[in-house]
């Protein structure tokens, strides 16, 4: 049998930490920056980890097992 296949679209987003969390950007970081504050800008550049239940589905995308 061929290896399952990783999805492309969650290893562009999303990123496993050494101890197994899960981590991607922030929401509502890409534009209309104008009106944010320089406070909530310079926070959003940060990773954020995943809740539980995100965290589990981007994992199965991420080991191939979401295909």
């Amino acid at each position: 049998m061929p290896k399952m296949k990783s999805h492309s679209g969650a290893k562009k987003r999303f990123k496993v930490t050494g101890t197994g969390k899960v981590q991607a950007r922030h929401s509502f970081s890409s534009h209309i920056l104008e009106k944010k504050s320089p406070k909530r800008k310079r926070h959003m550049h940060l990773d954020i980890n995943l809740v539980k239940g995100d965290a589990r589905r981007a994992s199965q995308l991420l080991h191939g097992q979401g295909r």
